[in-house]
């Protein structure tokens, strides 16, 4: 028995997605210390508690 592959086109791809956030978190935390990581983290983190 064959089985027939159906590829179709995702309106949402998580792991691009993920990735791409991923990637512009790492540049933002270049050269950046451990005080100045945590408080960017604790304002975006803020801003996705807001959006829900």
């Amino acid at each position: 028995m064959k089985i027939k592959e159906q590829i179709t086109e995702k309106e949402f791809d998580t792991v691009k997605t993920f990735r791409e956030i991923k990637e512009k978190i790492s540049k933002d935390l270049i050269g950046k210390t451990n005080k100045q990581i945590l408080e960017y983290l604790k304002i975006n983190s803020l801003k996705l508690q807001t959006k829900m």
